[in-house]
């Protein structure tokens, strides 16, 4: 069993669908003991950084998130959601996020030519061996939503970049830890073969 976390906030309906189409079986839930009880975990997340995080932080669901990662099962994080595994945030500065890893989340400068937010397709290098990525060509097109990027304070844990204007780093991966910046459930055939990988 897959538990989508639902705190809330987000793109949820859209995962639940991807994981239902690849046969996955999967909850939307912000039960406690059914997000702890579950064999993996995906923390969506769309909207701002601080209201992601104060939807967290209300509905009691922050520690919940930290134990289940803390147990060693595979978790997902997607888009904000993987935002929110670092320590904060230029678009919410007075929040803190859950602080899993080291890091900062910036601002997309505004570069010429550059429409923020950045949305559309963008190729993506991937940076290292990944379970995630098994089977993924290097340079692949992912589906970027986003005004904010991750600057990852140990590039070690750092799976795939990609180039808007700056140098982003599009996803991560630490021991049973996995999240994008993209989203896989909007990245077609890639991102349902990096679901697929997550599932499996």
């Amino acid at each position: 069993m897959i538990a989508i976390i639902d705190y809330g906030a987000g793109n949820i309906r859209s995962v639940y669908k991807a994981l239902k189409f690849l046969g996955a079986e999967c909850k939307i839930t912000s039960d406690r003991n059914e997000i702890l009880n579950s064999d993996k975990a995906i923390l969506p997340g769309q909207g701002s950084f601080g209201d992601c995080m104060s939807s967290i932080n209300n509905s009691g669901i922050r520690d919940t998130v930290l134990e289940f990662i803390k147990s060693g099962k595979d978790f997902l994080g997607i888009c904000v959601g993987l935002q929110l595994l670092f320590e904060g945030s230029d678009e919410s500065p007075n929040t803190e996020g859950l602080g899993v890893f080291k890091g900062h989340i910036r601002k997309i400068p505004n570069g010429e030519g550059l429409k923020i937010p950045h949305m559309g397709w963008n190729s993506i290098e991937i940076k290292k061996d990944d379970k995630l990525f098994k089977g993924v060509k290097n340079g692949s097109h992912v589906y970027f939503v986003h005004s904010y990027y991750l600057d990852a304070g140990d590039k070690s844990i750092v799976s795939s970049q990609t180039d808007y204007g700056v140098k982003i780093d599009a996803s991560i991966s630490k021991d049973n830890v996995f999240a994008t910046q993209f989203h896989p459930e909007k990245s077609g055939d890639v991102g349902m073969k990096l679901l697929s990988n997550f599932i499996n």
